[in-house]
């Protein structure tokens, strides 16, 4: 890519990331600009300004403790809304731990109750046959890190093929676009992840 191209990239990146901060944080047009030009302007290749855009998307919701009236489920449960694109850790004096997620996409949801039977730091990826025939162009296995789409950590649920897991994809969260597991942004999912283990009781809500 010559210098004119990269630069009109620049330029056209960095104005609609200005309008997202601008609508997101409320700062000036004029330091919104000038935050993105210089973000974008040290990035290798124009790909990477999703980090950006996933950055900026993910801050939409923050990980926070709010009530959690009339529940009957007992604190250290993990209480998942799928309509709400949230997930709860259920506290003490009816409170509970709020978390974003992405969920399954129209056909891929599922409601039900399970257990958290293994954990695992930054795992491997092996897609089922049954993602394989709908994606063929998928990869048989992929080692774990950053490019692993099930990020930094992976809660595996019972015997079923679904997980609680981290994203290399953060503005992916609070929408409806995985084949059923719960996906949640690495920070969040390294955070739940030292608050649950094995055995941890999951509902799953529609």
């Amino acid at each position: 890519m010559g210098c004119a191209s990269s630069m009109m990239v620049i330029l056209g990146g960095a104005e609609m990331i200005s309008r997202i901060i601008v609508s997101r944080i409320g700062v000036s047009h004029i330091i919104a600009g000038m935050f993105a030009a210089i973000v974008l302007a040290g990035m290798p290749a124009p790909a990477n300004a999703q980090s950006i855009f996933g950055w900026l998307f993910a801050q939409r919701i923050p990980r926070e403790v709010v009530p959690f009236p009339g529940s009957s489920y007992a604190p250290g449960t993990v209480v998942i809304s799928t309509s709400q694109r949230r997930l709860y850790l259920v506290m003490a004096g009816h409170q509970a731990l709020r978390y974003g997620i992405g969920v399954g996409r129209e056909g891929f949801t599922w409601s039900g109750t399970a257990e958290i039977t293994a954990k695992r730091e930054w795992p491997d990826w092996t897609p089922p046959e049954q993602m394989l025939q709908r994606k063929p162009e998928l990869p048989r296995h992929m080692a774990g890190g950053p490019n692993n789409p099930l990020g930094a950590r992976a809660m595996y649920l019972g015997d079923t093929l679904y997980r609680i897991h981290g994203s290399n994809e953060p503005e992916t969260i609070g929408t409806a676009t995985s084949s059923g597991c719960i996906r949640l942004t690495n920070d969040d999912v390294i955070d739940l992840y030292s608050r649950v283990h094995v055995g941890t009781k999951v509902v799953v809500l529609r």
